[in-house]
């Protein structure tokens, strides 16, 4: 149930730290574009999709509903994921069609090639037709967005059309079948009613958290034992390590108490323990030439009393980078 010295080790009662723990380093590797299922959108590498290729992945079907039990487990209770997905992921699973503004979260610069159409008069400006051209296999392709598209010209009078069915295209191409198993296994496991009253976003912050670390948030919502308090020389030390650590660190070093490196929607005043929500605690533990270890059932890192800031930071750094190893004590 401790971590020690950079390592997690556990005892026979789960309390739900080696829990959450398990959702986080499960997601992290289903959601893992290396393995063929999922993939960066087109706008960054931190927010990830459903593939096309996840086609040509054994059992793929079975995958993603495997994918959408886990969001599901996740989201009933309460645990948050190693995993961020684009907007319109989370309107397919609710169920919600999506428009032009969803592509701003999924293709930065199609969605502004269509957001030019729709605030112009496009009127003998440009040549297309209701088709578009796809990769399949390496080959380019043309495909029709309507039956006979091919001999329909795209004009002021029928953009709006045109722009729906692009979009449309641009979601669901080669992924409709993967996402329809994704939700069947979501919805295995959550009463539809659940998630009826969530729109995207809020759907979004309840199952990943939020990613930026609120410096503010996070002190205002910590709490001491052994002695320490808020303006207890090492614990002015242990923020001033904190507000060096770059957001990445700051996120793991969250991981290595909580077992999450994700935040509530809520904040940090809404974090969980073995029994309910429960506080950051900072524990006086243990000696100077010790590394800090932590209790992710509880939410607490026991810090030793270091003598100086650079002992601390150190002491600190070398913790948090060595969350990914585990162990007994």
């Amino acid at each position: 149930m401790a971590r020690v010295q950079g390592r997690s080790s556990k005892c026979m009662l789960d309390y739900s730290g080696p829990s959450r723990e398990f959702f986080f380093l499960v997601s992290r590797e289903l959601f893992n574009p290396y393995y063929g299922l999922f993939e960066y959108s087109a706008n960054d590498t931190y927010t990830v999709q459903i593939s096309p290729m996840s086609a040509f992945v054994d059992n793929h079907h079975e995958w993603f509903r495997f994918s959408g039990r886990i969001l599901g487990l996740a989201l009933v209770h309460q645990y948050l994921l190693d995993a961020f997905f684009t907007r319109p992921f989370y309107k397919g699973l609710l169920r919600i069609p999506c428009d032009l503004s969803d592509l701003e979260y999924l293709d930065e610069e199609f969605h502004q090639s269509l957001q030019w159409m729709k605030d112009n008069d496009i009127e003998d400006m440009l040549d297309l037709t209701f088709t578009v051209n796809e990769e399949v296999f390496g080959q380019i392709t043309e495909r029709e967005l309507k039956p006979g598209g091919a001999n329909i010209p795209v004009s002021e009078k029928n953009k709006k059309e045109y722009i729906e069915r692009m979009v449309k295209w641009r979601i669901e191409r080669g992924v409709v079948q993967q996402t329809e198993s994704l939700v069947r296994g979501f919805y295995e496991v959550v009463d539809a009613r659940l998630v009826s009253v969530f729109d995207a976003r809020e759907l979004e912050l309840v199952i990943a958290g939020t990613a930026e670390i609120d410096l503010v948030d996070w002190r205002n919502n910590t709490e001491y034992r052994g002695g320490y308090h808020d303006n207890h020389i090492v614990i002015r030390w242990f923020w001033a390590a904190v507000e060096r650590f770059n957001n990445e660190q700051r996120l793991r070093l969250l991981q290595f108490v909580t077992g999450t490196s994700s935040i509530p929607y809520e904040g940090f005043a809404s974090l969980r323990g073995s029994n309910g929500p429960r506080r950051f605690c900072v524990e006086k533990w243990g000696k100077i030439t010790s590394l800090p270890r932590a209790h992710t059932c509880f939410n607490r890192l026991d810090l030793p009393p270091y003598p100086s800031f650079s002992m601390l930071y150190e002491k600190m750094l070398t913790a948090v980078e060595e969350t990914s190893t585990f162990g007994l004590e």
